[in-house]
């Protein structure tokens, strides 16, 4: 029975000194040095509208791709982003997002769009109380990563430009032709 469990356990070891390398987890900083963040977006988007009563509701969006430039491919990496009004503490609103999964991204090549929306924003009636409020406080958005193993690492901050990507309905006015027609 010794010589079974002995055997067992020796067994063991030599599997987990065989795989273990194959599931090296990344450190922080191997993190960071092994991705560059390009084509970086912000703007606003709506979360919800409606023409009466007026309302409308405004949230900060980054989108961006994940550059590999490490030897190794890029998987299971989660992201974070943070938004904030400048110079405050307290955050506007966040998004979590594990975005690089099943297919990852191999040394040099560069992922698919990964988009994260805050939760919170803005409140307003319409288009034009943004565009023409001379309070508008410009926001700022912390990317954060992490993968298996490491804590979450700054990947760096945007502002959030002031492009809002959103049109109103546009009002319903009936053609006098309409009613020419309505009225025989």
């Amino acid at each position: 029975m010794k010589k079974l469990m002995v055997s067992v356990l020796i067994s063991g070891l030599v599997v987990s000194a065989l795989f273990l390398p194959a599931c090296k987890q990344m450190s922080t900083e191997e993190l960071k040095s092994s991705m560059e963040i390009v084509e970086v977006e912000t703007k606003w988007v709506s979360k919800e509208y409606r023409a009466w009563p007026p309302k409308l509701v405004l949230v900060p969006v980054i989108s961006f791709r994940v550059k590999n430039i490490s030897d190794q491919p890029l998987t299971y990496i989660n992201f974070n982003a943070i938004f904030k009004f400048k110079g405050e503490t307290k955050n506007l609103g966040d998004n979590f997002l594990a975005a690089i999964r099943k297919e990852p991204v191999m040394p040099g090549e560069v992922s698919e769009i990964i988009t994260l929306k805050s939760n919170y924003g803005v409140e307003g009636k319409n288009l034009d109380s943004f565009k023409n409020n001379p309070y508008w406080k410009p926001v700022v958005v912390q990317l954060f990563a992490r993968s298996a193993g490491s804590d979450f690492v700054l990947l760096g901050e945007w502002e959030v430009s002031k492009e809002i990507d959103f049109k109103e309905d546009e009002p319903v006015i009936p053609s006098i032709e309409e009613k020419k027609e309505g009225g025989k």
